[in-house]
């Protein structure tokens, strides 16, 4: 049986999917993109600034599914410049340090939701 899983510490779904769903034990988050839990609004300040955003969303969604990035085992990454693909490695590994990062795809995509320049979904275990 699935469970559903949403949290206010993240950014409400733009459209008619959930924040994450669990399954025997894999919790598949939604991709999720910029947005300030609080104001609903785009980060816009630097990509920097925006891909952290998106890992606390994630980190809120998997605290709510009782995980953690710990527990992650696969990303998925859209960007919308590869260029920024250093900048991008540098931030990613300050949440997933050392031999213990999970499998990853990084996808350069022609647009994203809201206009943003990076998205990421995560399959964590409980």
């Amino acid at each position: 049986m699935k469970n559903i899983i949403n949290t206010t510490n993240a950014p409400a779904a733009l459209g008619p999917y959930n924040q994450a769903v669990e399954i025997n034990g894999l919790i598949f988050t939604a991709g999720q993109i910029p947005l300030d839990p609080a104001t609903g609004k785009l980060v816009e300040t630097s990509f920097a600034d925006r891909v952290h955003q998106v890992m606390k969303n994630l980190e809120a969604i998997l605290a709510e599914a009782d995980s953690d990035f710990s527990k992650v085992v696969k990303t998925n990454i859209f960007v919308t410049d590869l260029g920024k693909y250093a900048e991008l490695n540098a931030i990613y590994g300050e949440y997933f340090p050392g031999d213990d990062a999970p499998a990853r795809a990084a996808i350069q995509v022609v647009a994203l939701p809201l206009g943003t320049d990076v998205e990421i979904e995560m399959i964590a275990s409980k």
